[in-house]
Formats: C-alpha cells, sequence, structure tokens
C-alpha cells in the first residue's frame, strides 16, 4: 500500500527540501517552509464521500451548455442574504473570518436556527454539544432540523454527510479539522488546504452549500495559506469592535455577487439582531444642539447611510499639540489640518485636535471630508452647527469641494431621516435635478464657502 509523499515547500519563494528548515537558504526567511503531500496514500484503507469521484470529465463546447436558472436559497436573515448577492446558491464555498468572540459562531448558529425549511448540520470542532446548546437556548430559537456534530476528522464527517445528505453544511471551524492523509497537526498549512479541497469538492459534486469559519492571524488576514481564498468562491468578513455592539459583516469576495454589498448587526443578550436602518442608530438624539458635531452621508458598500462625526479642538496644554483620530485615517486628518492652514487662514497648528467616528464605525470614505472639517471649523469657534445639516463632499488640496460618487442615493437617505439641508460640492450639481428633492442642497466650490455659509 503506497504512502503519501510530502515535501518541504518554501512559502516565499518555492524552494524546495526533503526535510523541515528553519532559514530558507535559497531566500534567507525563517520559518517559512511547510509540508505539501506531491503524492496522495493509497485511499482503499479510508472512507471517501460517494459524492467525491474521481470520475473522466469530457469537454463540451462553451454553446452546447446548458444555463439552469440560479436558485438562490433564502437564509431567513435579510442581511446575510444582501451580502451573498440575494440568497445561498446552490454547491457554493463561503468562508467567514473574524477575530475571536466577534460572534462568527452566534451568526452561523442563528442562520442554522432560523432555517426551519431546510435540514442543516452544524460541525464544531471547538465546542460540545452542549455548549452548543446553552448558546442555542441563550438566541432563543428552537429547530429540530438542525443537528449538531462534534468531529474533527475529515473522514468521518464525510461519512456523516453521506448517511445523512444535509441541504447546509456548517464548519466551525476549519482550523480544527484534519485529515489521515497527512501527518501534520490540525490547523497547519497544509492540513487547513487538504481538508477545504475535500469540502470543495462535496459541495461542488453535490451542489451542497458548506460555511467554513476561519480564525485570522495578529495582522488581520486568514489563517492558512493564501490559497484558501482562491479555493472558495466567497469570502465573507465579520467586523467590529467587541466594545461597541454594532457588527459589520463585509464581502472581500463573492463570485455569485457584488463586492460592494455589507450587512450591519446589533450584538445583544439575544444574539446577534439585523439592524435594518443603520443611520437612526448612528446618529445619537440630543436635547440640545453641541459644537463640535456634524453629520456626514456616507456609502458603505451600496448602501448609503449618515454618521456623526465628533471633533474637540483645545489649546495645547504641552509643548506638542496631539492629533488623535479613532475611525478615521490619521494621515488624512493631517491633510485637512493643513489645507485648513494654507487654503483658510485656520492656525490650527498649536491646537490639540481629537477626532471620533461615533458608534465605533471605520470609515474610509472621502465624503466624509467634509463632515469632518465641519465638525472640527464648529469646534473651534465653539458654535453649533444645526442637528438638520448634513455634508457629503471630498476636500482637495488646493481647498476645493471635490464631487463624490452616488450622491443622489446619500441625498435620499438624509431626505429620508428628515434633514432640511446638505452640503455637497458644486460640481455635483450637473446631473442632480433638486426639484424632485425636498431636502435643501446647498453647493460649495471652496472649503473657505463652508465657512462662511456656516458661521457667518
Amino acid at each position: 500500500m503506497a504512502k503519501a509523499k510530502t515535501m518541504f515547500f518554501c512559502q516565499n519563494c518555492g524552494a524546495q527540501s526533503s526535510k523541515w528548515l528553519g532559514r530558507c537558504p535559497s531566500c534567507g526567511e525563517w520559518n517559512t517552509y511547510v509540508e505539501e503531500v506531491i503524492q496522495r496514500e493509497d485511499h482503499n484503507h479510508l472512507h471517501r464521500s460517494s459524492f467525491v469521484k474521481d470520475t473522466p470529465r469530457k469537454p463540451h463546447a462553451i454553446t452546447d451548455i446548458a444555463i439552469d436558472r440560479e436558485q438562490r436559497a433564502d437564509l431567513h436573515n435579510a442581511e446575510l442574504n444582501r451580502v451573498l448577492g440575494g440568497g445561498l446558491v446552490p454547491g457554493s464555498l463561503i468562508l467567514i473570518g473574524g477575530e475571536p468572540g466577534i460572534g462568527k459562531s452566534t451568526l452561523m448558529l442563528q442562520v442554522a436556527l432560523t432555517c426551519t425549511d431546510k435540514k442543516i448540520l452544524y460541525i464544531t470542532g471547538e465546542e460540545s454539544e452542549q455548549q452548543t446548546r446553552m448558546r442555542a437556548d441563550r438566541v432563543g430559537i428552537n429547530n429540530d432540523q438542525c443537528f449538531i456534530l462534534t468531529e474533527t476528522s475529515v473522514q468521518m464527517i464525510m461519512e456523516h454527510l453521506d448517511a445523512m445528505n444535509p441541504d447546509i453544511v456548517i464548519i466551525d471551524s476549519i482550523q480544527t479539522l484534519y485529515t489521515d492523509t497527512i501527518d501534520s497537526s490540525a490547523g497547519s498549512i497544509s492540513q487547513i488546504r487538504e481538508c477545504a479541497a475535500e469540502f470543495q469538492r462535496y459541495s461542488k459534486l453535490s451542489q451542497t452549500p458548506v460555511f467554513l469559519i476561519g480564525h485570522i492571524t495578529k495582522d488581520g488576514t486568514l489563517a492558512g495559506p493564501k490559497i484558501l481564498e482562491h479555493m472558495v468562491d466567497t469570502v465573507l468578513n465579520f467586523e467590529g469592535d467587541r466594545n461597541y455592539g454594532y457588527r459589520i459583516l463585509r464581502s472581500v469576495k463573492n463570485r455569485f455577487g457584488s463586492t460592494s454589498e455589507l450587512g450591519i448587526y446589533e450584538m445583544t443578550d439575544k444574539g446577534l439582531r439585523e439592524v435594518s436602518n443603520p443611520s437612526e442608530i448612528l446618529i445619537s438624539q440630543r436635547d440640545e444642539a453641541v459644537s463640535g458635531i456634524a453629520i456626514a452621508a456616507t456609502v458603505e458598500g451600496l448602501r448609503p447611510m449618515l454618521i456623526e462625526t465628533q471633533a474637540l479642538v483645545s489649546s495645547a496644554a504641552y509643548g506638542t499639540p496631539q492629533r488623535s483620530s479613532t475611525g478615521f485615517d490619521n494621515r488624512r486628518l493631517n491633510m485637512l489640518l493643513a489645507v485648513l492652514e494654507k487654503r483658510c487662514g485656520f492656525r490650527l497648528g498649536v491646537k490639540d485636535i481629537f477626532l471620533n467616528i461615533a458608534g465605533g464605525l471605520k470609515v474610509d470614505d472621502p465624503a466624509i471630508d467634509l463632515a469632518v472639517v465641519a465638525s472640527i471649523l464648529s469646534s473651534n469657534e465653539d458654535i453649533p452647527i444645526s442637528t438638520k445639516t448634513c455634508f457629503a463632499g471630498e476636500v482637495g488640496l488646493s481647498g476645493e469641494i471635490r464631487a463624490i460618487s452616488r450622491v443622489e442615493q446619500r441625498i435620499l437617505e438624509a431626505e429620508k431621516l428628515g434633514f432640511e439641508r446638505i452640503y455637497i460640492s458644486q460640481y455635483n450639481q450637473k446631473g442632480i435635478d433638486s426639484k424632485k428633492f425636498d431636502i435643501e442642497i446647498l453647493p460649495l466650490k471652496k472649503m473657505y464657502d463652508l465657512f462662511t455659509s456656516l458661521f457667518r
């Protein structure tokens, strides 16, 4: 019986060695050698899924291939359906990554419990059956079509899949699984790749959707080889600050939909709650106007949202002024402050400036530049901005207000939430019919025009 033949390869330069080396002699990098299988073991003594067969294939002309209408399955979760592109595609392989404790297992268990019309197999290698049941009781949903399996051997899992034939499979997590064809421990690069390849073949040949929950490294990337992200059909990142209640499910790769969509959840004591209108939550309800606060009309993916930007400008108590931002790029903040000093004459170089995006969000949309500048000017002048005013515009290095994309969606979102006026770039006026909006649209050309309109 032939045994599996393995070699060690450098993940940096691809150099090959018959044994593990601490330092690659080719490129000089340390700890880059991993074991890979180059000749598989004879699988006659191992169980293989009845769906995973090496059947010969014939080439077909592309015009002869029949096109079946794509039937997407409803997961009874509007936010997840949106991120996936309208539902779950049969035979798709989906990878969900996120920090520990962010709510990946809770999200997938809720999906398994709410899909009462499908038989779902939830395979966990990190928790016992009792722990999973306790989590389900906390969520407060019962489903007799959701089955829990605590197993880490891929060969044993394939036996259960053959016997049960589920509609959806959830793996929690891919780093805990191992296959007998490789001698390395679970969680190694070779084990992750081989286990993911087994489930890829199973999902494609059986047309059963498979969710893989994956860990991330300290750098924020998915643990395991980069090829793992190429093997799957969809990569979803579950993001958020554990000190805040909001979570964002963002699509990084999607072969069956847009990568611009995102879903928003709120973590509660009963699990994750879908947030259908995040603008009302991300805007503080204040009894009185406060200086240093401006509302920005931003777009996350394809979804318009109104968020609150908070700024505090004060005299520097020490020799070096502080520049600090939370949820906003600190380098872009320094650029905006330089433009304010050079183009508008504001002496902010001797003052401490702190900026915060409310709700714990991290925003990289350049259209919130105008709101950031407005909040800084409001705090510097100690003059509050009307709570019925919002901003959408990008600031250039010459002090001009640049045009932004999807401005009509931002205006409609502001109008829907009861705002009375919105500041935009003058260069966005060309394709907008202001008569069809009930909100006042105020165009700006230069950043100085913003100051004169707000505070004079």
